[in-house]
């Protein structure tokens, strides 16, 4: 009887042993989230405003799952379908909205943007028939570095998720909670700003300003299981 009462306990133990190790490594995996692009949105919006057969939309590397702290940069494409219009996509103007609401500064991924988050950003033309490729990001990803004088990109990700982790309200890091268990999705957009004009006719002249338009790129942000980080798991 002894024996046994023994044999149940060391048994006891390895199990609990097991299930602590298991917990520990699932507990060290990295956590993984999938962004989603609502292309179908941007289409009937560009479709609203008659914008269908000369701007076209869409975003590299969504594909694969991310850490939960990545990606840091949006890797956009913007093409121009037009025989004769000059497409101009303004910068300055463009702003991410986080899933909480907050307005975000776009910034284009550049040299400069290490030195000075400030500057002025000059818009980018995309000339008929030509297609312009360019990594964005918020301006919360950054923060500045006193060492080295410089602006690096932090452990914020573009869809800043983890900024309700810590959140002094606790309903917020119970919704985050809920995102976590995957009981919850966050949503983001980039809101683009494009000036358009006739070749022969330029951004700046006064009365013959382009129209602005305004498209809004919606983005879906899930957790995904435990699992999807496995280096074995083939879904990546």
């Amino acid at each position: 009887m002894g024996n046994t009462d023994n044999n149940l306990l060391i048994l006891t133990l390895y199990i609990i042993g097991i299930s602590y190790t298991i917990n520990q490594m699932i507990e060290s995996i990295a956590e993984q989230i999938k962004i989603d692009f609502n292309k179908a949105s941007v289409d009937e919006q560009l479709k609203e405003q008659s914008l269908q057969d000369m701007i076209g939309i869409s975003f590299g590397g969504l594909a694969k799952t991310h850490d939960i702290e990545k990606p840091q940069s949006l890797s956009i494409n913007i093409e121009n379908k037009s025989q004769d219009v000059a497409i101009y996509v303004d910068w300055d103007n463009c702003a991410f909205e986080e899933f909480d609401g907050t307005s975000k500064r776009v910034i284009r991924m550049s040299p400069d943007i290490t030195r000075d988050l400030g500057v002025s950003q000059s818009p980018s033309l995309i000339v008929p028939k030509k297609t312009l490729k360019e990594s964005v990001s918020s301006e919360s990803v950054f923060e500045f570095d006193k060492l080295s004088g410089k602006y690096t990109a932090t452990k914020t990700s573009i869809a800043n998720v983890l900024k309700w982790k810590t959140s002094i309200i606790r309903a917020q890091r119970k919704e985050f909670n809920r995102f976590m268990s995957r009981k919850r999705d966050f949503d983001f957009s980039l809101d683009l700003v494009f000036r358009l004009a006739e070749t022969n006719i330029g951004i700046a002249h006064g009365t013959k300003a382009p129209p602005l338009c305004i498209v809004k790129c919606p983005f879906t942000v899930r957790k995904l299981p435990w699992t999807y980080a496995l280096p074995w798991n083939q879904r990546r």
